[in-house]
């Protein structure tokens, strides 16, 4: 299965969306990057993540809008701008509510944007209710407890 790539600065962030990921027992394995630049770097194949056998191109990114070094709108512009990755499926998942990022990132072409829910349940319900727009060839998920 191909990788999804999960770009967020926010520790708690990652070990939340990795629960969630083995929760539902998603079979894509998910790989995380803390800024702009380490996902640009891992989607060139540059620096650590030089061995593509190692580090494939994901088949979705999850991306935060807000992080260091490139902010996720950098990011998003720059993925849009280069034809081989053109068709990346990207999901926005931020803290921002603001109908102005929503907006932005839309015209950029994106699949989804999920505000990051307060509760690790409702992270894990938002999640199971998308997965199939998300990554259309994943097998039926665990159902809900």
């Amino acid at each position: 299965m191909k990788p999804v790539l999960y770009a967020d600065d926010d520790v708690n962030d990652v070990f939340f969306m990795q629960h969630v990921w083995e929760e539902l027992a998603i079979p894509n394995p998910l790989i995380d990057v803390n800024d702009g630049d380490a996902a640009i770097d891992y989607l060139t194949g540059n620096g650590a993540f030089a061995d593509r056998a190692k580090y494939p191109l994901p088949c979705l990114l999850l991306l935060d809008l807000s992080m260091p070094a490139k902010t996720g709108f950098e990011v998003l512009r720059w993925i849009r701008a280069h034809p081989r990755l053109k068709t990346l499926s990207v999901v926005i998942v931020s803290g921002s509510n603001q109908e102005r990022d929503v907006e932005a990132v839309k015209q950029l072409g994106i699949t989804d944007y999920l505000v990051k829910p307060t509760t690790l349940n409702q992270l894990t319900e938002s999640i199971r209710a998308r997965l199939s727009l998300w990554l259309p060839e994943t097998a039926t998920l665990k159902p809900a407890s």
